[in-house]
């Protein structure tokens, strides 16, 4: 399994900024669960709150809202991809500019960090944190431009890699996004007010109206002066994260300009095109499989079963920082349900197969419940590249598929069949035929060039 993105929410002309956007958050808490925060402005001053856990842990208090008022507010959800779950990490950060306060919240993944930071290190910059996060704010607040929105242009000007971003001013709402557009973004409105989150989803939590995605390479501006976009870099070839789609966003978001439960159910039908199984029933690996498995079972005619249960009070398993703890949370995610698997031939779709230690506690529990047979289908090609634009595989050595060959990895896992997606088959099913999509983690063809191997950084991802 997968571990996800950050979520991030803005809004801006609402009078209880802070509440929506926790509200937000909420609804993008299966982007990550390690820390969160919330920043707001009333037009004077910035506030924060940040805080290590989920969403309702670190606001636990109704009254923690109340410092945060204000008609502006940005929010984080993180997660971290080598550890350093400290409170200092925790987004939005907060810094006082010449002329005014930035607050700052990013979904992605930096290539250049360590030249940028080491360049500024030198000139006297002092860093509180180890994210990449941190060196886009300090890039805004040395920038020599006068208007805040030139900053921020000239600081993105110097990043390269994937960010999506959600930038406060006392007085303004800023976001933003990469070139290529690996991260989502989107934008609506509530009422008057104009809100910004990684997927529709939180829209909808908030009820606002989804209006568009924010652009790759589009800067927008808001104010009370209302929305401006301003579109500073030239158009380039777009790469947005093909996980997206296949297993980060929740199956109810807009995406990409696209609906991820069509693309899933899509996955799955390709997948049963394929490769078919002689079965009984199809189950998914829930929650992020549950559609692919739905479109699985329509082409090929097996029934769908619910055959495993979540235990929602755990996290992904993906999320958390050390193997020890994957571990631990993949016996106790899942539980079988013996009555509808005792005796039968079935098929199980995933998403994913990254390390295999997940799938292989689970498919010795549908042996235990009583499985005659277990056809392992997954609705994506293997993996076998790091990831450098935001996932938590950053080394060859920890992707089973780079190590073993697919009858290899049906032996590692114990299991009777395993079938993965092809790469033509998943572009096939992703919109507009999967032309401008990031695939570097089934091929090695990144996108952009990184700059040095961030494995060795002594940073982390925001």
């Amino acid at each position: 399994m997968l571990r996800e993105e950050c979520g991030i929410f803005g809004i801006f002309g609402h009078p209880r900024a802070a509440e929506i956007t926790y509200l937000g958050l909420h609804a993008l808490q299966h982007r990550g669960e390690e820390s969160s925060g919330i920043a707001a402005g009333d037009g004077k001053s910035l506030r924060l709150h940040t805080g290590l856990g989920q969403v309702t842990e670190v606001f636990r208090d109704h009254s923690l809202l109340e410092p945060l008022a204000g008609h502006l507010a940005i929010g984080h959800n993180r997660y971290s991809t080598t550890g350093g779950d400290s409170l200092c990490n925790a987004q939005p950060f907060l810094a006082e500019c010449r002329d005014c306060y930035v607050a700052l919240a990013h979904n992605g993944n930096l290539v250049n960090t360590v030249p940028l930071r080491r360049r500024m290190q030198q000139s006297g910059a002092l860093f509180q944190t180890t994210t990449d996060s941190e060196v886009l704010v300090h890039l805004i607040a040395r920038s020599q431009e006068e208007q805040v929105e030139d900053r921020i242009i000239d600081a993105l000007s110097q990043a390269k890699g994937a960010y999506a971003l959600v930038i406060a001013t006392q007085d303004s709402l800023m976001a933003a996004r990469d070139p290529l557009g690996f991260r989502p973004l989107c934008l609506g409105q509530l009422g008057d007010s104009w809100v910004v989150a990684s997927e529709s989803c939180a829209l909808d939590m908030v009820s606002a109206r989804y209006l568009r995605d924010v652009e790759p390479g589009e800067v927008v501006v808001i104010d009370r002066g209302g929305l401006r976009s301003l579109k500073p870099w030239p158009k380039t070839q777009h790469a947005f994260c093909v996980f997206e789609f296949i297993y980060f966003s929740r199956p109810d978001s807009i995406i990409f300009g696209d609906n991820v439960d069509k693309t899933r159910r899509r996955l799955g039908k390709l997948l049963a095109a394929e490769h078919p199984a002689r079965a009984d029933i199809v189950i998914s690996v829930p929650d992020s499989s549950n559609t692919a498995a739905l479109g699985y079972a329509e082409a090929s005619g097996i029934r769908f079963e619910i055959g495993l249960i979540r235990n929602h009070y755990v996290g992904r398993t993906f999320i958390k920082p050390s193997q020890q703890v994957r571990d631990f949370e993949a016996r106790t995610k899942y539980n079988p349900v013996r009555g509808v698997l005792k005796g039968k031939r079935v098929v199980v779709v995933e998403d994913s197969i990254v390390r295999g230690t997940t799938f292989k506690h689970i498919a010795r529990m549908l042996r235990e419940a009583g499985a005659a047979e277990i056809h392992v289908r997954v609705s994506a090609p293997p993996i076998i590249s790091p990831c450098y634009y935001g996932i938590d595989f950053q080394t060859r050595d920890e992707l089973i598929a780079s190590q073993k060959t697919v009858e290899q990895i049906k032996e590692h896992l114990e299991v009777d069949s395993l079938g993965y997606l092809s790469m033509g088959g998943m572009l096939q099913a992703m919109p507009d035929d999967g032309a401008e999509y990031c695939t570097a983690c089934f091929n090695a063809q990144y996108p952009v060039q990184i700059e040095e191997t961030l494995g060795k950084a002594v940073l982390e991802h925001s």
